[in-house]
């Protein structure tokens, strides 16, 4: 697999909450096609890093790039448009749609139809519509859930509405997708068709940045780990590097590293 240039930078990024540090002088990027794991204990900032690229939360010190462009000051929705999209630790689904409604929902950002469009029935409307019912029921194909597109979301079982919020997405088309804590609740059965689809997602050209607590998870299917403690980037590199750093023990285990003997 080849892995194109730099597609999102972070720039020694730093942000406080009231006289809190929650991350501070934070610098990494993205590789275009890449999957990397964003790690860490318990309130070591990675959320919070979260909340900056999709502009929930302001910067306060340090840049964001993304394809080379400044975005700290997008908001979400314009975000979206860009090409990021993202999931949330708790699964956030219209709980009174269907799961094909919730995948046409996650489109809004690639069609132009509009309140007007949709009361004055312009001729391109119902060709627009019919592209986004084709692309959602392609979506829900992709994630294995075509046999409930009519069913409402709330009645799925857990796991599935991770893979609907999954879904939904990928259906505003990202070039960058935020996954916070997919694997949260999931049983080993659907932890492994959890990787399997973010590999699938990340061969369809869709970079992925990934927070999640499943170690084995994250070292399986990332190309490359960020570590973060206490809001500060203590380590990054490939995944066995990384599985064999002192600090990351450390930060984890809550044990000081080594001194270096000699």
């Amino acid at each position: 697999m080849t892995i194109d240039p730099s597609l999102l930078r972070i720039e020694h990024v730093s942000k406080a909450f009231g006289g809190v540090q929650a991350l501070s002088d934070i610098t990494f990027e993205l590789r275009a096609g890449s999957i990397t794991g964003l790690i860490g204990p318990n309130g070591a900032g990675k959320t919070t890093l979260f909340n900056l690229i999709s502009g929930v939360f302001p910067v306060n010190r340090g840049r964001i790039l993304f394809f080379d462009k400044d975005i700290r000051h997008k908001k979400p929705h314009q975000l979206v448009g860009l090409g990021i999209a993202r999931t949330f630790q708790n699964v956030e689904l219209f709980e009174t749609m269907t799961v094909l409604e919730n995948i046409l929902v996650g489109q809004y950002t690639r069609t132009r139809c509009g309140m007007w469009g949709s009361i004055l029935r312009f001729p391109w409307v119902g060709e627009e519509e019919k592209i986004s019912y084709r692309i959602a029921r392609e979506l829900l194909d992709f994630v294995g859930l075509s046999d409930y597109a009519d069913q409402t979301s709330s009645d799925l079982p857990f796991g599935w509405q991770r893979l609907l919020e999954i879904a939904r997405a990928m259906a505003a088309g990202p070039k960058l997708l935020l996954l916070d804590e997919p694997a949260a609740g999931l049983n080993i059965v659907e932890t492994l068709r959890l990787g399997d689809l973010i590999r699938k997602i990340r061969d369809q050209g869709v970079t992925v940045l990934l927070v999640e607590h499943d170690m084995s998870l994250t070292m399986e299917i990332s190309d490359r780990i960020v570590v973060l403690d206490q809001g500060k980037k203590i380590a990054e590199g490939p995944p066995r590097a990384i599985q064999e750093n002192e600090g990351v023990i450390a930060a984890y285990l809550g044990k000081p590293a080594k001194k270096a003997e000699g």
